[in-house]
């Protein structure tokens, strides 16, 4: 089963998708103009895709996006242009020619103008065409601003199904903004510029409008709010990260698990943990359980394996994961 190939059952609406990847041979290629670059096309492919980015962290030789990707739905022939348009911000003259044929086109429901449009919308709502589109757009932009060839990224992409309920996506949420804070790079992702919660801090709309969502739900955006109640979720009780900074060693994390102990969940989202970027769909026990029955049902293969309770080292709640990892889950 291939983690990219991950549907989420109809029923559910928008599917929620944890997506990473990694440059070549884990090579720290990103530098800050990079970075910006790659934030910019982020934002960019999103609009274009019709796909919300909740969060996001962009790392010198990585990223990561929790993304929310709506059922498709019909689109207009206004909308499909003004997605298409955010894709060429500044149009050389050879592409506002080509839109101007498109236009007439698309008026007069041509042949050309069908295929068009179904060129179009099989490039959106979709996490795979979203991630192709926007790793092939950035290598293109850095092969040429750095006089190199070949490929950027060791791999296709990593991608994790997440329960599309509010406790599941916040702890998501909150590991991948704790980059940063993971790596000595910041004590607190409001002051790393390229994570999703450090922009919203910023002031971005679009980023307060991702995150807002996932604390409220749809069609409420009070940021003071959100973000109050999202930094319990990355500091523990209190705001301040220099009360609650993780100071715990790959190596005492390992020491607490063998001997059954418990931390407190603010500060194991602070050490890398497997299960969020390798369990292939992360939720209730119950959802899991969903998404194995409709897998199996829509494949006829029978898949010998059930949902797998999160080790106890915190307070998971009912969260489980289909894979379980039995080496370097933690650290």
């Amino acid at each position: 089963m291939r983690q990219a190939r991950i549907k989420v059952d109809a029923r559910e609406g928008a599917a929620v998708y944890h997506v990473m990847t990694r440059t070549v041979n884990g090579e720290r290629l990103l530098d800050e103009v990079s970075k910006e670059v790659l934030r910019k096309q982020l934002w960019q492919i999103a609009d274009y895709c019709g796909v919300q980015v909740v969060t996001y962290a962009i790392m010198p030789n990585h990223f990561h996006v929790l993304l929310r990707v709506p059922r498709k739905v019909l689109l207009s022939d206004q909308e499909l242009l003004r997605r298409y348009k955010v894709l060429y911000p500044k149009p050389t003259r050879y592409q506002t020619t080509q839109l101007d044929v498109i236009r007439n086109n698309l008026s007069e429901n041509t042949e050309d103008a069908v295929a068009w449009r179904n060129k179009q919308i099989a490039l959106m709502g979709d996490v795979s065409q979203f991630m192709k589109l926007l790793k092939q757009r950035f290598s293109v932009w850095y092969n040429r601003s750095h006089q190199r060839y070949g490929t950027l990224w060791a791999e296709r992409f990593k991608s994790v199904l997440v329960q599309a309920k509010s406790g599941v996506m916040t702890t998501m949420a909150a590991y991948i903004d704790l980059n940063a804070v993971r790596a000595g790079m910041a004590t607190d992702p409001k002051d790393y510029r390229f994570c999703g919660y450090g922009e919203a801090v910023a002031g971005r709309a679009k980023a307060r409008e991702g995150l807002c969502h996932l604390i409220q739900g749809a069609g409420r955006s009070d940021w003071n709010a959100a973000q109050a109640s999202y930094r319990k979720t990355l500091f523990g009780t209190g705001s301040s990260p220099r009360e609650h900074r993780s100071r715990l060693s790959p190596e005492q994390l390992q020491k607490v698990i063998k001997t059954n102990g418990h931390l407190p969940q603010h500060e194991v989202l602070r050490c890398r943990v497997r299960y969020f970027t390798d369990g292939a769909v992360l939720g209730s026990r119950e959802y899991v359980e969903r998404f194995l029955t409709a897998y199996r049902i829509s494949t006829g293969r029978r898949i010998r394996t059930a949902p797998r309770p999160l080790p106890s080292v915190t307070d998971w709640g009912d969260l489980s994961t289909l894979r379980g990892l039995r080496r370097n889950a933690f650290g």
